[in-house]
Formats: C-alpha cells, structure tokens, sequence
C-alpha cells in the first residue's frame, strides 16, 4: 500500500517537476527584457521554460545583451528580432521553427544558420561577418548582409532568393547563376571585376556601382528597370534591350560609348553619366526629345556629350560581356571628279572619293 501511495504521489507532481524545468538566462539585461516582456519575474539567472518554449515572437532590441544564451528554450520561435544590441555570437542551432530573423547592428563575427532550414527572410546587416554560409537555407527569399566583412559568399543554395543586398562587403566575386527568382540585387561597393547576369531573367533592379567592372552585359535582363553602375572601369554601355529602364546611373566610368535608344527614353526619370571622359554622344531614341525634357539634376550627362539617334559608335554586348566594336576599314573604290568621270589625284580640282561602305568624301587638293 506504501508503495501505491508513492507512485500515486510521485504522478501528482510531475506536471509541477515539469513546471519547474528552467532555462539559465547569464546575462542580466537579457533577463530583464524578459522581465519586462512578461515571461519572467525575478532576475536570478535563469527563466521558467515553460513561460517561453511556446513563444513564437521576439523582439528584444536596443537592451546592450552581449549574451543571448537561453533563446535555445525558445524551441517554438518564428519570428526573431534582436538587433541593436552587443551580440558576438547567437546560437540558434535549436530554433529550427525561425522563419524570420533580424540579427543587424551587433558586433556578430559568425552566424551559424545551417540548421535553420525554415529561414525565409534574414537581415544582418552591420556586423562583422567574414564568412556567411546558407547552402541548407533553400527556401530562403530575401537576405540583407550589407556592411560587413565578407570576402565571399555563396548563394547557390538559396534558389528561391528574389532579393540580395551584400553591398559594402570585400566580396571578389558572386555567382548569382542559381537564383533565377531574383528581382533585386544589390551588390555596390565590393571587389567584383565580372558580374554575370545572363539568367537573372526577372531582375527588377541591379546595383552594382563602387566595383571594378570592365564590362557588363544586361541584355537577358528586360524587366531591369533601376540599373546603377556608377564608378566601374566600364568603356561601353548598350540598354537598348532593356525596355522597362527608367534609371539609369553610369558616372564615373571611362565608357565612350552609350546606348540607351530603348524605346522606352519617354519615361526614364534618372540618367546620369557624367565623367565619362571618352563620351562625345549618347545614341537615344529622339535627341530633339531628350534635349528638351532630359535637363535639370535627374538628367545629367556632363557637358561634353551630345544626344543623337546614330552616333555611328557600335556597343557590342557579346558574349562574355559589352565590349567597343572595331569598326571595319573602309576601301576606296574610285576617285571621281565633279562630272563623276574617274580621275586621278590631281591638284586644283575638286574631286570625290568614294568608298566600299557607301560613303563619299569630297576634296579640293590645291598646290
């Protein structure tokens, strides 16, 4: 019967034993936010877990937590927000719920995501970051990591990323060949010297100014409609595939040749490509047009070009990228005078030479 009475007892507590499991919470400003978000009550290092493995939100930001230790009790968290704070590490290995994640503005020098394989939308941006891995983050469509210390990242993985900002990183290189879903990419202010955007059909935008770009071709891109480019090494430029452009931003690159005679120049509402030293004329749609309406600080392409709607400057795109066209040489055919009889050069007479590609020069030779 003793026996009874203690299985009987031992029955009646267990919920209460389960109750009392806590989850050590070390850092005092991280169990004050929960303190302050209810799901605790004395600050003695540690969190009745029950209060917080069924919390799907959080957002514990500005509270200077250097420790995040404890959001392992959070085992049913979908959406995790702790930015502004002093975070060098974050351990969310046992958050395999999290779909959405705020981490931007700490002090984080890695981020290990591999496990959270839910991940639709992550911002860190503003860390320290040298290295960033999410391979196992398939599902994963929107990735903010701008303002760190990466020197590479692979995207691969993610092929369902419709929006990449990985600006203001030491990034050599980017293969975005995988993520045909992507809408908005913004790399400016890397190390890149190629960038292929063949398969990125859907690109909406595309910045990739404050990089070291010979050449770019975006002629697979026709929903481009933002395009900045700015302080490359560029010397060609052709958007005349690109029929939905409306800003275009190419300064500071040595092109000498610009087409953006894309039917579409009625609505372009930005175009500046000023210092390009080498540009003498931008091929457009209707220069009398964009001499009227392409004027004040939305358009300014310095004061050297002209707008025409042939500026005889082939832009080839080729394949590996937009490249100066040599023109071919052209032959002399026959030197006529002014009764079109040939004759030969002679001095005091107007003559005309005529050449292979149709074109006629006329000369006067004097002695």
């Amino acid at each position: 019967m003793k026996i009874i009475k203690k299985l009987l007892l031992l029955l009646t507590l267990a919920p209460c034993i389960a109750f009392g499991q806590t989850t050590p919470i070390p850092d005092a400003r991280f169990e004050q936010a929960l303190i302050a978000l209810g799901y605790d009550t004395v600050l003695d290092g540690s969190v009745t877990t029950a209060n917080i493995n069924t919390v799907e939100t959080l957002t514990i930001n500005f509270w200077d937590i250097d420790d995040f230790t404890g959001i392992e009790g959070f085992a049913a968290l979908t959406y995790l927000n702790c930015e502004f704070n002093h975070l060098t590490s974050l351990d969310l290995s046992n958050n395999t719920a999290l779909t959405v994640l705020y981490c931007g503005n700490n002090e984080l020098t890695s981020l290990d995501v591999s496990n959270n394989t839910a991940l639709t939308y992550m911002d860190c941006k503003y860390n320290q970051l040298t290295s960033l891995e999410i391979g196992n983050n398939t599902i994963l469509t929107k990735l903010d990591c701008h303002s760190n210390q990466l020197t590479s990242l692979d995207v691969s993985g993610a092929t369902s990323l419709d929006y990449l900002n990985c600006r203001i990183n030491s990034i050599q290189s980017l293969d975005v060949s995988n993520n045909t879903a992507l809408t908005v990419l913004i790399c400016n202010d890397n190390q890149f010297t190629s960038l292929d955007v063949s398969n990125n059909a859907a690109l909406t935008d595309l910045w990739c100014a404050g990089n070291q770009l010979t050449s770019l071709d975006i002629s697979n891109n026709p929903a481009l409609a933002d395009f900045w480019c700015a302080t490359n090494q560029l010397t060609s430029l052709d958007v005349s595939n690109n029929a939905a452009l409306t800003s275009l931003v190419c300064d500071e690159n040595q092109l000498n040749c610009l087409a953006v005679n894309n039917g579409n120049n009625a609505n372009m509402s930005l175009l500046w490509a000023y210092n390009n030293p080498p540009l003498t004329c931008i091929e457009v749609d209707d220069a009398a047009y964009s001499n009227t309406n392409w004027v004040g600080s939305s358009f300014d392409v310095g004061n050297q070009p002209t707008f025409s709607e042939d500026c005889n400057i082939p832009c080839d795109t080729g394949t590996t990228g937009i490249a100066e066209a040599k023109p071919k040489d052209k032959e002399l055919l026959t030197i006529t005078d002014i009764l079109g009889r040939p004759s030969q050069p002679v001095s005091n007479r107007v003559l005309f030479y005529i050449y292979d590609d149709g074109s006629v020069e006329k000369r006067a030779q004097l002695e």
